[in-house]
């Protein structure tokens, strides 16, 4: 496979606490390195499809073992950049029993939101790339997050490299400043060629709402979205019923403009860690997007390794190719 996929996004650290110990009352926390962008270069890496991440790191321990951490998966960090500053933070309190899970976010002035848009190399981060992926929580972050997207988005454009946009939307992340999210990131995904999102996100990105039967109901939102966004020529999603903590229901769908696939529902159980199982989705589908595979390949493919995630801890998954073809709906006993 050639050409790169280069991914471009704000580098957290998480901190969790065991499940069923509110993070006010836990003397413990358990660390993993993530961020939206970083998950999905992670994990297209670890199936065989090259990654790069571009963002920049404090230039401190914990800069050196995010950068060490991206190193390990095989992504290609020569456009990580250090600098002085702080990383992001976030807290994850599991969800327990009737208790639901809660995020409790601590990135304002990180090192990678204060950066100006010369920083980084867009243009030699781009020269190889097949594709460029992205997410709204760039944009989500402030003034100068929605410059820094402009100015991936711009660098690909010129570049002649394709876009993928999730639109990953943070309420939290865009109430906290004087924000126009419909706007910008209409501006975003005009530029897409292919955009993760659902009918809710759809909404929020056209001003109105697709009723009707949940089938139907997608791909009007999806159609919507073709004709509104000329450049667009693939959506995909997932469906999430929440049974019970360590219980789920998924599904997916992929539409194109001249077809779409809607998978079959999956039961998930023994939840060990669903953050990060939309990032996980996302590479699943531009990997095997990436090959030409076709839509039902596609949408199996992004619901298999976001399954998958469910049963790992951590923000990201490394699974490797035969690990995602020998994906049972159903589970699996100890393969020896």
């Amino acid at each position: 496979m050639s050409g790169v996929v280069t991914c471009f996004g704000e580098m957290l650290l998480r901190l969790s606490p065991p499940a069923g110990m509110p993070l006010a009352r836990a003397s413990t926390l358990a660390t993993h390195f993530g961020g939206a962008e970083a998950n999905v270069a992670v994990a297209l890496a670890s199936l065989g499809t090259p990654a790069r991440m571009v963002t920049a790191l404090p230039d401190n321990a914990l800069g050196v073992a995010a950068k060490a951490w991206l190193d390990a998966a095989t992504v290609d960090t020569s456009f990580v950049r250090s600098e002085r500053g702080r990383l992001g933070l976030y807290f994850l309190e599991p969800s327990a029993g009737p208790r639901a899970g809660r995020v409790t976010y601590d990135r304002a002035g990180s090192v990678f939101s204060l950066a100006p848009t010369d920083l980084f190399e867009f243009d030699e981060a781009l020269r190889d790339a097949r594709l460029l992926h992205l997410s709204g929580v760039t944009p989500a972050l402030g003034p100068g997050g929605v410059e820094l997207a402009r100015a991936a988005v711009a660098a690909a454009r010129a570049a002649g490299v394709p876009i993928s946009f999730d639109a990953n939307y943070r309420a939290n992340l865009w109430q906290a400043w004087n924000s126009d999210p419909r706007a910008i990131l209409r501006e975003l995904v005009g530029e897409a060629t292919i955009l993760f999102g659902n009918h809710r996100d759809l909404s929020l990105l056209l001003g109105r709402e697709f009723p009707g039967a949940a089938p139907e109901q997608r791909r009007a939102a999806a159609e919507a979205a073709f004709a509104a966004f000329p450049k667009l020529q693939l959506q995909a999603s997932t469906a999430r019923q929440v049974v019970d903590p360590g219980r789920h229901r998924l599904s997916a769908r992929v539409d194109a403009r001249d077809g779409q696939w809607q998978t079959d529902e999956l039961t998930v159980a023994a939840i060990v860690d669903r953050i990060g199982s939309g990032d996980a989705f996302a590479a699943g589908v531009l990997h095997r997007h990436l090959t030409g595979a076709p839509l039902r390949s596609v949408a199996e493919s992004g619901l298999a390794l976001a399954a998958l995630k469910h049963g790992v801890h951590g923000d990201a998954i490394l699974a490797t190719e035969a690990e995602l073809a020998e994906f049972q709906p159903d589970g699996a006993d100890v393969r020896r």
